[in-house]
């Protein structure tokens, strides 16, 4: 009977133990997984002049996108981090590259308005500064709207909650 209870209670201590070291490794993973990842709160859609056309934050919207058939508009899009303030992009540890996702829209009627992504490309001096941005085209008079989301690793790490209201004049 004792031989018995010291096996039982080996084996059982045995899958603590390895339970215990299963949960260790995996809890890391999450954390490690979670730097690479955009905690935005909201965003921003900016013209080239600084203008902001609309603004996403914690699920309130203000603004519209606004713009003529035949009259392209591009746009910068800033992530917003819980205070409301533009997120800075991060860099990878010892490679230089920046750490930013991949935008991506959905749900635009393409008979009002074409949406697409772009990468943009801003050259200061050394320093070379990549924003993500969207180019819209009006394509005739009417509205609809796009949704707009950060991708990261096949998932999203950020979607508008509401959609963009698109207006073509």
């Amino acid at each position: 009977m004792t031989i018995y209870f010291e096996k039982s209670t080996r084996s059982l201590l045995s899958v603590f133990g390895l339970f215990l070291a299963l949960f260790i490794v995996s809890c890391e993973d999450d954390h490690d997984h979670d730097e690479e990842h955009t905690d935005a709160e909201g965003f921003i859609l900016e013209t080239s002049s600084g203008t902001e056309m609309y603004r996403e934050f914690k699920g309130t919207q203000t603004g519209s996108v606004t713009l003529s058939a035949g009259d392209t508009l591009e746009l910068s899009v800033h992530f917003l981090d819980d205070n409301g303030k533009e997120m800075e992009h991060d860099e990878h540890e010892g490679g230089g590259e920046e750490e930013e996702g991949e935008l991506e829209v959905s749900g635009f009627n393409s008979i009002v308005a074409l949406v697409q992504v772009e990468e943009e490309h801003d050259d200061h001096g050394d320093e070379e500064e990549h924003e993500m941005g969207l180019e819209i085209i009006g394509v005739s008079i009417g509205s609809t709207s796009f949704k707009l989301e950060l991708m990261h690793d096949g998932h999203a790490d950020y979607t508008s909650t509401n959609n963009i209201p698109i207006v073509v004049k």
